[in-house]
């Protein structure tokens, strides 16, 4: 997305969900969405392959007994 489809999508959401944005604060939304998106694209660039980032298995701990 562009810079304006970027506002245009931050506008509607706000519409969508009930919040009440006036401009600027619709720019300043969509200028963090719209640059935390481009972050995003850079990280989702790099060639990594499964055995680059091994997910540990979740363990939980045991949960406390009543004593």
């Amino acid at each position: 997305m562009n810079e304006v489809q970027t506002l245009v999508y931050v506008q509607a959401a706000a519409v969508a969900v009930g919040l009440r944005l006036d401009t600027a604060q619709a720019a300043r939304v969509a200028s963090h969405m719209h640059r935390t998106a481009g972050m995003a694209a850079l990280l989702d660039a790099v060639p990594l392959h499964d055995e680059d980032e091994v997910a540990e298995l979740y363990c939980p701990a045991p949960f406390p007994q009543d004593r």
